[in-house]
């Protein structure tokens, strides 16, 4: 009977200790590992808690920036457009809001936290119109930042991507707005001629480009002459390449910093016209409901 007890003991033991290994086991969060982004998924770990990061490094840090972990998790830099599928195999992870919506995850409801969004003057994120250095002041090219930069197109960046995107333009947030859910369609399906008018090609990569037909019409409204022809390219190193060789005369999908980055390692001669939007930075997760019970999993260090 001793013999029994003895080793009915040692399974328990073993059970006890193989439980405590793996709720102490160190949580994986995962951030897209391109260099801009990954700064940025940094300083949203580092805004939540779980980390503290040299105030040298500004809005650009590494990890060997990060002084200390101050909960038990592990960094995980991953492809970007990688980490809405893979979301289930990390404790959480950091998505901006074009992958988000693949798989239909929205900041408002389903974000722990979100990236703060600076004033556009000083974001460092904020998606811009770009031309070359030489058509900056082009004058059909303001027509366009013009037209972008208006209230309809705003409350098209709300309502048709349900807040994933923020407008980075001075708009009335209070305004009764003209576009709704019931109607945001009919924008996106408007259709223009281009006969008779002057055609800008626009660089675009991704799907998240209905507002160009906002514009459009706005454009067309104004009888402004101009017709827009989007050209996507299916890679981010691709439209600021086309615009400096001028095979496209705009191009619109990035960042500020991504600009800044890829200007200096390829010697690009552009310039920022205009800005557009923010897709800010979202911790997701399908295994914990908020930062502190994620924050309880990890364990403090």
């Amino acid at each position: 009977m001793k013999r029994t007890f003895t080793k009915l003991f040692a399974i328990a033991l073993v059970l006890v200790l193989s439980i405590a290994s793996a709720s102490a086991a160190t949580l994986q969060i995962g951030i897209p590992d391109d260099s801009t982004n990954l700064s940025r998924g940094i300083k949203l770990l580092e805004k939540a808690g779980f980390i503290t990061v040299r105030p040298e490094a500004g809005y650009t840090p590494e990890l060997a920036d990060v002084t200390e972990y101050l909960y038990d998790i592990e960094i995980v830099p991953t492809q970007a457009n990688t980490l809405p599928a893979t979301l289930a195999d990390f404790a959480a992870s950091a998505i901006n809001g074009t992958y988000a919506q693949t798989v239909g995850l929205n900041p408002e409801r389903d974000g722990l936290i979100t990236e703060e969004q600076l004033p556009s003057d000083v974001n460092p994120y904020v998606n811009i119109i770009v031309a070359r250095t030489a058509d900056a002041d082009n004058e059909t090219y303001k027509t366009i930042v013009e037209a972008y930069q208006t209230q309809l197109v705003a409350e098209f960046l709300l309502v048709n991507y349900e807040n994933r995107f923020q407008p980075c333009f001075e708009y009335d947030a209070e305004a009764e707005f003209t576009i709704t859910p019931d109607n945001v369609k009919e924008y996106v399906r408007y259709t223009s001629d281009k006969a008779g008018k002057t055609v800008v090609k626009i660089g675009v990569c991704g799907s998240d480009n209905d507002q160009w037909a906002v514009v459009q019409r706005i454009l067309d409204e104004k009888d402004a002459g101009i017709y827009l022809e989007l050209v996507t390219f299916d890679a981010y190193n691709l439209p600021n390449e086309a615009l400096n060789s001028g095979e496209i005369d705009l191009n619109s999908f990035q960042h500020k910093a991504y600009l800044s980055k890829d200007c200096e390692t390829n010697g690009y001669d552009l310039a920022i016209i205009g800005d557009t939007l923010s897709a800010p930075l979202t911790l997701y997760s399908y295994n914990y409901e908020s930062i502190e019970a994620l924050k309880d999993a990890a364990g403090a260090k």
